[in-house]
């Protein structure tokens, strides 16, 4: 049973803070996408129709499916990367938000060096650490797999995939938002500390 008043507050939420990651620049164009679970329904996910550019969302930007993708309610189609939104969010119960986009610093960083070291005060408190992810072409089963696997640690909540962009998760989709603004800043920091010498 889908509860329309709590469906139509998250995707309200999830505008918001759609607006803000593209504020924010931890995304570009329509790349990106998020996810959340229906409050009192974990069964229940919303999750950023492809093609939507997070500057722009609207409400009806977010697609209502289940666990398997099957969709509920709403026009469109889902986020090529669903696979791995879905399979976080089976493997991780407590897990109740998704952010996936692609951020400058952390992917460069990640590229060129292979791991991103933790140097903020804020990511030391926020992540604690930070997993990498090979890379595969976006939206595959490969990719999929690999990022799953990653967050099959209990203590993840973010990791960084190579040429690709981020991945983070939260107990709401403020808090992976959050999360993903304190990976960003930790990279350019990790990034100027390198330059610096």
């Amino acid at each position: 049973m889908i509860d329309l008043d709590a469906v139509t507050r998250l995707r309200q939420e999830m505008v918001e803070v759609s607006r803000q990651i593209f504020t924010r620049g931890l995304t570009s164009a329509t790349s990106g996408n998020t996810s959340a679970r229906v409050p009192g329904h974990p069964e229940q996910i919303l999750i950023k129709a492809t093609g939507k550019s997070f500057g722009d969302v609207e409400p009806e930007d977010f697609i209502l499916v289940d666990l398997e993708g099957n969709i509920l309610a709403g026009q469109g189609k889902p986020s090529k990367e669903i696979r791995f939104h879905l399979g976080i969010l089976k493997a991780r119960p407590e897990v109740q938000a998704v952010v996936h986009g692609h951020s400058a610093y952390a992917t460069a960083y990640v590229t060129a060096r292979g791991e991103l070291p933790v140097v903020t005060a804020a990511a030391e408190a926020g992540l604690n650490k930070i997993g990498i992810v090979d890379y595969a072409p976006p939206g595959s089963v490969e990719l999929a797999e690999m990022v799953i696997k990653a967050f099959a640690d209990l203590t993840l909540k973010a990791a960084v995939l190579k040429r690709h962009g981020f991945v983070t998760v939260g107990e709401n989709i403020h808090r992976a938002f959050y999360l993903a603004d304190v990976l960003e800043d930790n990279a350019k920091v990790a990034f100027l500390l390198s330059q610096l010498g």
